[in-house]
């Protein structure tokens, strides 16, 4: 595995499922895998998990770690390209990035969609040229399409959890009220539908995904019939994908809030999210504090996503 950013390069789920379940067991059985070894994470974007958790895996396998906050004490960086740099960006990312490559071994880059430009978004411009300009391994921390970690350890989470062979989940749109890329809902719908497990995803119209994510999946508007049976509940907002509302918010509508009423309707599902979380808009607090919660547990589980994944890159490059 060169790069990391997205289910098609983890290859076998099993394999990689099994190799996280091992590792769940002793996660400093290979606390000299990264000796000598450097890894720079960079933040465009604010962080609490990802960021604790990618320095606590790469701390695991003894790495150094280097967190690098583009926004706060580094230089603006302008991304365009033929742009004459006459602004408050003193610095052009095409001579960063090859600066910080050669500081580090791996590159974990966080950076999420800016709704200014749907095409730049989705072509993810930015992570794109780490890949080409560091010479070094990059890995998404989330991107503007994708939160590959994050939906890494909800398989995991998901498979610690199941209690049946195929599982019904559901992945419910919910209101909030600032505009929120569609990379975790993205993300999520393209490994659970890498497994064999039933997925449906509901959502008031006009908050339709991008087909190449959502594939196989149920697209059910009805939240009350969705959620039906279900046995694992994923709660998350996103802002409208398709044109001319990319990016905007169409609803704030507060029934589409996930409330005991609604989990009553599943077979005692479980709750997850990715967190952060805002309580009372898209989950209500009887919910989220209640035993079938397991968004803690969700979010332990990056430590183990990462540390796989830097492992594995360690493993493929050097």
């Amino acid at each position: 595995m060169r790069h990391f950013t997205s289910v098609h390069d983890i290859g076998n789920l099993d394999v990689a499922l099994k190799e996280a379940f091992e590792l769940k067991k002793n996660v400093f059985q290979y606390d000299a895998f990264g000796k000598n070894k450097t890894l720079l994470a960079i933040f465009f974007d604010s962080s609490l998990r990802t960021r604790l958790s990618t320095q606590k895996a790469a701390l695991n396998l003894g790495m150094n770690a280097i967190v690098l906050d583009v926004n706060q004490g580094a230089w603006k960086l302008e991304t365009g390209y033929g742009v004459i740099m006459d602004g408050d960006k003193p610095e052009h990312i095409l001579e960063a990035i090859p600066v910080m490559g050669s500081y580090c071994d791996i590159i974990g880059v966080r950076s999420f969609a800016r709704f200014e430009n749907k095409q730049d978004d989705y072509e993810e411009k930015i992570l794109n040229q780490f890949i080409k300009y560091s010479g070094k391994p990059v890995f998404s921390m989330e991107a503007a399409t994708r939160h590959p970690l994050q939906s890494f350890a909800d398989l995991i989470t998901i498979e610690e959890y199941r209690k049946t062979d195929r599982p019904k989940i559901v992945m419910t749109w919910a209101p909030h009220p600032r505009s929120l890329p569609q990379a975790v809902p993205n993300s999520f719908a393209e490994w659970i539908n890498a497994t064999d497990y039933e997925l449906v995803i509901t959502h008031p119209k006009g908050y339709e995904l991008d087909e190449k994510f959502t594939g196989k999946a149920k697209i059910e508007y009805n939240q009350n019939k969705a959620f039906e049976g279900a046995d694992f509940i994923y709660a998350k907002n996103w802002a409208a994908y398709t044109d001319p509302n990319y990016g905007q918010i169409l609803s704030r509508d507060r029934a589409w809030t996930v409330d005991s009423r609604k989990m009553a309707l599943t077979n005692n599902a479980y709750f997850m999210h990715c967190l952060p979380v805002r309580r009372n808009m898209i989950v209500a607090d009887e919910v989220i504090d209640s035993p079938q919660s397991i968004v803690i547990p969700e979010a332990a589980n990056r430590v183990i996503s990462a540390q796989v994944v830097l492992k594995r890159l360690l493993t493929d490059n050097y």
